[in-house]
């Protein structure tokens, strides 16, 4: 089962602060989406909202093409897992899951089969005796898992389940996480921080900032072409030149780049990834058509797969990602370098 999620128009302040500001989106039936922000940017809101923990002043929800804004929580068939899973400590792992379907007065034999079912599917048919502290982190996310699926939801949220998890096993959870929703078919609606997590589970994403939702896409639609400022800094990392649109051209931090379709003339900035720009011996010719910077190094990181320069150039410090090669010694500080821009990987931000 699975239904979409309309929001419409919907504004919420607390007192004289306004959390979310005429936030209208929609989530496709059987969509992996996810919304995106720092802390305080309305996120979990926004999500406890659709589960019907709050009230927004104006604007409607609607699950399935039902209007669900006075509706409560328990009569809109949502599921949600909460952050610090809020199992009961006192109740075996199979007392937990079954608890939603007790409360709902089905039939014990019903019960048994789909609290077995649910277990197996999350991968701990055999800990059902077991109670919560005596599981992982990881054991303890895939019973709320469990707990929520096994009422059948139309719409799965989870408000960042995985922050409680060590990194490696994060990575681990958040695939299975995957796995589990295309199984069920459900729709699911994920909060977090973390960028990295969001683009890996996530058909798409809204990015939140301040209550307003920034842009709504797939990850590489946000990644590749963001909307502003914002949404190129928070999905992944990003040099920002300052500069204007004059004669057909951007020109700013010592960079003239031509445009085949200028927009008006203006202030601009261009959002340049780290892995759009080369590091080359200063000497080094660039491709034809390739903007060329000449510049200084300042700092390298080793990340492994590459190595990132800081690299002064134009009067400002660039980040550059050069592959890491075994047997090849990067350029160290105060090395004098060429960074290569091909035009076609920038990206414009008018304004």
């Amino acid at each position: 089962m699975s239904a979409g999620v309309a929001i419409q128009g919907v504004d919420l302040a607390y007192g004289p602060v306004r959390v979310l500001k005429d936030v209208s989106l929609e989530v496709r039936p059987g969509e992996f989406f996810a919304f995106l922000g720092p802390s305080g940017s309305g996120k979990t809101t926004l999500l406890r909202l659709i589960a019907g923990f709050g009230r927004a002043q104006a604007g409607r929800v609607l699950i399935g093409g039902r209007d669900v804004t006075q509706v409560p929580p328990w009569r809109r068939n949502v599921g949600m897992v909460f952050q610090n899973y809020a199992l009961w400590p006192h109740m075996s792992v199979r007392r937990n899951v079954a608890f939603g379907l007790e409360e709902r007065r089905l039939p014990r034999a019903e019960v048994a089969r789909r609290v077995e079912a649910a277990l197996a599917l999350v991968g701990l048919a055999d800990y059902g005796g077991r109670r919560p502290s005596q599981l992982s982190g990881g054991q303890q996310q895939r019973v709320a898992l469990a707990r929520t699926i096994v009422v059948e939801p139309e719409v799965l949220l989870l408000d960042e389940p995985l922050s409680n998890l060590d990194a490696k096993l994060r990575v681990q959870m958040r695939g299975e996480l995957r796995d589990l929703q295309r199984k069920l078919g459900t729709t699911a609606i994920y909060v977090t921080h973390d960028q990295e997590e969001a683009n890996t589970i996530a058909d798409r994403i809204a990015v939140l900032d301040q209550g307003v939702i920034q842009q709504v896409g797939t990850p590489i639609e946000l990644y590749d072409r963001p909307a502003n400022r914002f949404v190129a800094h928070f999905l992944g990392t990003a040099n920002l030149i300052e500069g204007e649109v004059r004669g057909g051209a951007f020109q700013g931090g010592g960079i003239r780049l031509p445009l085949p379709s200028p927009p008006r003339e203006g202030p601009a900035s261009l959002v340049l990834r780290p892995q759009h720009l080369a590091v080359l011996p200063r000497e080094a010719p660039v491709p034809p058509g390739a903007v060329r910077l000449e510049g200084t190094v300042r700092g390298r990181e080793f990340l492994g797969s590459a190595v990132r320069y800081s690299v002064e150039a134009g009067g400002q410090l660039l980040l550059a990602d050069g592959p890491h090669r075994r047997g090849e010694t990067p350029a160290g500080p105060g090395e004098a370098v060429a960074l290569c821009l091909q035009p076609d990987q920038a990206v414009l931000l008018a304004g």
